[in-house]
């Protein structure tokens, strides 16, 4: 799927990250964003979706999709803009989450659950 080039989703590869920007910027960026998105622990085990070698094609491009853009220095709406900085991200993440949903295994919430223990 990702290339040393990156991914190319739908032809828009030079704008939206692909999953080895996703990877490089994901914890950083969550870092960031804990205390603003109430649905952090989904956000985590989306990523851990992306990375499991068992998920459709279809459902990893949309989540890398969704979680380039989250990682993205720029966006919609830029988010070191106090109080809407992650409004966009958080629509553009309850979206991919909720269309890949039934990808997103146990497995992934309970690597999510432990991730987010650790870091905290």
């Amino acid at each position: 799927m990702a290339q040393d080039s990156g991914f190319d989703f739908f032809g828009f590869g030079d704008k939206l990250a692909g999953e080895r920007e996703v990877r490089e910027k994901f914890w950083r960026t969550a870092k960031k964003a804990a205390r603003q998105i109430p649905f952090m622990e989904d956000v985590v085990a989306a990523y851990y979706c992306t990375m499991d070698k068992n998920t459709p094609l279809r459902a990893k491009g949309i989540l890398v999709a969704a979680l380039g853009y989250f990682v993205l220095p720029v966006d919609f709406i830029p988010d070191f803009v106090l109080g809407l900085g992650f409004t966009d991200d958080i629509a553009v993440l309850t979206a991919a989450i909720t269309t890949v949903s039934a990808h997103i295994t146990p497995a992934h919430r309970q690597a999510a659950k432990q991730a987010i223990a650790d870091k905290s």
